[in-house]
């Protein structure tokens, strides 16, 4: 037997290169999943958003929003420190020592209710000095995240509370600055600006 029948016959033991044959998808799945995306997009146009849901947690959205009267009530101020200004004044009004100014005692608080306002609704920048020490941070603008009675009643909540026996703001004063600063956009320049207002 020759070399070249050899080859011919090893040739023939070898089966042809495997390749992928055309097999669409069947009708059937196509059918059910375009059934299942129209039920889909149904359901969630008939779905009122706005109901509360008949199953598991039935709180909505305006469940959430910080619930303040106008007269700048304690409990409603109470709530809104513990929502918006905790974090870095603390529970106790304390602060962090080196950090963030303390409440409690802070001539900035106690002092004119104007002041206070102001400065939650501009927020501060820059060196401030709080019974001695002085802090070089930067405390957030509210003016655009709370309205007039929400800014009433966490001021309020502030110069009543951590030991502090200063008097209540209400909402019409707190309209009152924020007209008055209306053109005022950055936050206020720590003592060298707030010294002034005093």
């Amino acid at each position: 037997m020759s070399d070249r029948s050899k080859k011919i016959e090893a040739q023939q033991r070898e089966m042809p290169e495997p390749y992928e044959g055309n097999r669409p998808i069947p009708w059937l799945v196509i059918l059910i999943v375009s059934a299942l995306f129209v039920w889909a997009i149904g359901y969630i146009w008939t779905t009122h958003q706005a109901n509360p849901p008949s199953y598991g947690d039935r709180r909505t959205a305006q469940d959430f929003k910080v619930a303040a009267s106008t007269t700048g009530g304690v409990a409603d101020g109470a709530q809104i420190y513990s929502a918006q200004c905790v974090a870095c004044h603390q529970a106790s009004g304390q602060g962090l020592p080196g950090v963030f100014p303390p409440l409690a005692g802070s001539e900035w608080v106690t002092g004119k209710a104007a002041l206070a306002v102001q400065i939650v609704l501009h927020g501060v920048t820059g060196p401030l000095t709080v019974s001695g020490t002085q802090y070089n941070g930067m405390m957030p603008t509210f003016k655009d995240k709370l309205d007039d009675a929400q800014i009433a009643a966490v001021v309020s909540y502030i110069r009543s509370n951590f030991g502090n026996s200063a008097d209540s703001v209400d909402a019409a004063m707190v309209a009152a600055e924020r007209k008055a600063t209306a053109d005022h956009a950055e936050p206020w320049n720590g003592d060298a600006e707030l010294a002034g207002m005093k």
